[in-house]
């Protein structure tokens, strides 16, 4: 049974990095020193945890990181922690530093982790950092919203280029397994097209046919945005310019997607959150994932939230194709 007062708060990101994480950070670290707590760093995620590699933060140690993009606690993936021998020696090491809670930033399977560390006696509070926008149980992630802004605007230069040589562009933004960025950009960027895991049998040669009649018609460009779920960028267009004559270029956004200074939604979101994971752990809560629903914030049960489902809403992905006619 974990104990429920706390003195002692430890903070790590985990995962994938994502633009936020800092004010994360700094609001856990301050919340927490102005009602009389220790915070503890650990530096490189769960592996980190495991090495030991932990810290006293202050509130100078934050100063000027809410700017910052990154984590200043940098993360890694851990696969000794999806071991049972690695979650007992990960518990037994927050016991070791007088750790009585531990925030953990990151998703799902950082979730997972900080689930197996309750079970063990940590009380734990996740928050939800991936620019994936892919956890289930809350409408918004650190690092989504500076993600698809970075992304819009290299797509908007790359309609530049692709209208002045009149241009077929197949771009791939990222998200794993989840389209909501390729959803994003396609509507923000006016695509003809997007493809995403989540409508993953889409019809090459009904594009290859749209881009034909666009041609007929003097149409200069055709922007195609490709969900990394998808991914074969490259090869697609090979085949597109093969199959249509029109010249065709891959761009494939990549990190630059990750970086960058967070935007004034992901700074204050991720703010109000790292805060609310403080307050959490001191009313004696644990086993919690901070999340934001219709305009609240609000905490679920890890468990349940794991075992949540996110989909796509149709609705959305009809307006998109609506708007690209």
């Amino acid at each position: 049974m974990a104990d429920k007062v706390i003195r002692t708060i430890g903070v790590l990101t985990s995962g994938g990095d994502a633009p936020g994480m800092n004010a994360a950070i700094r609001a856990v670290v301050r919340t927490a020193l102005g009602k009389g707590l220790k915070v503890r760093g650990i530096r490189k995620g769960y592996q980190g945890l495991l090495n030991e590699e932990i810290i006293d933060l202050s509130a100078r140690d934050v100063s000027d990181t809410i700017q910052r993009g990154g984590t200043i606690l940098q993360t890694a993936r851990c696969d000794e922690m999806r071991t049972e021998e690695g979650q007992q020696k990960a518990a037994a090491i927050c016991k070791k530093y007088g750790i009585d809670g531990l925030v953990v930033i990151g998703g799902d399977g950082s979730f997972a982790g900080a689930q197996k560390l309750s079970n063990l006696g940590i009380n734990t509070i996740g928050i939800p950092g991936t620019i994936d926008l892919d956890i289930a149980c809350t409408e918004y992630t650190i690092g989504f919203d500076t993600a698809v802004n970075t992304a819009m605007e290299a797509i908007d230069k790359v309609r530049d280029t692709s209208t002045s040589h009149e241009r077929c562009s197949v771009i791939e933004v990222m998200g794993r397994d989840a389209g909501w960025l390729a959803l994003w950009c396609g509507i923000a960027n006016g695509a003809e097209r997007i493809l995403m895991p989540e409508e993953h049998d889409y019809d090459e040669a009904a594009i290859i046919a749209d881009i034909q009649e666009c041609r007929k018609r003097g149409k200069k460009n055709y922007i195609i945005i490709n969900a990394e779920g998808i991914g074969d960028s490259l090869n697609m267009a090979k085949r597109i310019e093969e199959a249509t004559g029109m010249e065709t270029r891959a761009t494939i956004i990549g990190h630059m997607q990750r970086g960058g200074s967070p935007s004034c939604k992901d700074r204050v979101y991720a703010s109000i959150m790292g805060a609310m994971a403080v307050d959490l752990l001191l009313e004696g809560k644990t086993n919690r994932v901070v999340g934001f629903k219709h305009g609240e914030y609000v905490d679920f049960d890890i468990n349940e939230a794991l075992k949540m489902q996110k989909q796509i809403p149709a609705y959305q992905y009809e307006i998109a194709k609506e708007l690209a006619l």
